[in-house]
């Protein structure tokens, strides 16, 4: 039966180095995996991603094009993804 994680947390709590053990351990147990990145601030990540909100839009494009400090950016970025959600 197929499931789904949602793992949140503060920045720097491990959410990337939890993800990259879950995804190490699957592969060890050959069993699929599909990670889905939605930070927008985590450009780059140690696995591969089925799907990465980064290949869309990233939280240092939006600060860099719209003078936003890293709060709004990630507003923004969260709004963006939900009207260009297809």
């Amino acid at each position: 039966m197929p499931f789904g994680e949602i793992v949140i947390g503060a920045p720097g709590a491990g959410k990337s180095t939890y993800a990259h053990g879950k995804y190490q351990l699957f592969s060890a147990l050959e069993r699929p995996i599909a990670i889905v990145n939605l930070d927008p601030a985590n450009e780059s990540v140690p696995y591969p991603c089925a799907i990465s909100i980064s290949s869309l839009i990233t939280l240092q494009d939006v600060m860099h094009e719209f003078g936003l400090g890293p709060n709004g950016a990630m507003l923004y970025c969260i709004e963006y993804l939900e009207a260009n959600f297809d």
